[in-house]
């Protein structure tokens, strides 16, 4: 495999992980390694399903209890980023996939269960040829320069603001 770079999707926009989804989908058809770290995540989402009828090459597993983003954190949802971090840290370290994607680490960065450093230090010590991808909301703007791609989600319009539900299949 070529040198692989380091992504960021951020922003307030819809699509960050699809976007991160869509590049393990792509990989996966060339037999590329994929893990994906979903952090705060515990619910039953769509891309569970399909990853698991798509593809041998994708790994992802939920280091969270339920989508706690209008409440803080409590010693579980810490507890549970914590030992995923372990995971990831040891991905790394043992160079075991061809790409490392991190769902929503902005969002654990900013309720402070795993630091903006951590995050730094990962970047600094991937491997040569792993591509890394980070998504989320508030990824904070120093990891803006260790990234090698950085792609910002800007909402202009959303039907949510005129209290439209999630809905299966398109948004969960």
């Amino acid at each position: 495999m070529n040198k692989g770079y380091t992504q960021i999707y951020t922003g307030n926009g819809k699509g960050k992980t699809t976007a991160a989804l869509g590049l393990a989908l792509r990989a996966s058809a060339y037999n590329r390694k994929i893990f994906i770290g979903q952090f705060v995540k515990g619910m039953k989402y769509g891309e569970l399903e399909s990853i698991k009828k798509l593809s041998d090459n994708i790994t992802l597993k939920q280091f969270g209890r339920d989508c706690f983003i209008f409440n803080n954190p409590e010693p579980e949802d810490i507890e549970i980023a914590r030992n995923g971090w372990d995971i990831v840290s040891g991905i790394i370290k043992e160079n075991s996939v061809d790409i490392l994607i991190l769902d929503e680490i902005g969002i654990a960065i900013h309720y402070g269960l795993i630091s903006s450093e951590e995050v730094a230090a990962l970047i600094n010590n991937k491997p040569n040829e792993m591509e890394l991808i980070l998504t989320g909301r508030k990824i904070p703007e120093e990891l803006f320069e260790l990234a090698d791609l950085v792609t910002e989600m800007r909402e202009i319009k959303h039907y949510y603001t005129k209290n439209v539900p999630a809905r299966e299949g398109i948004e969960f």
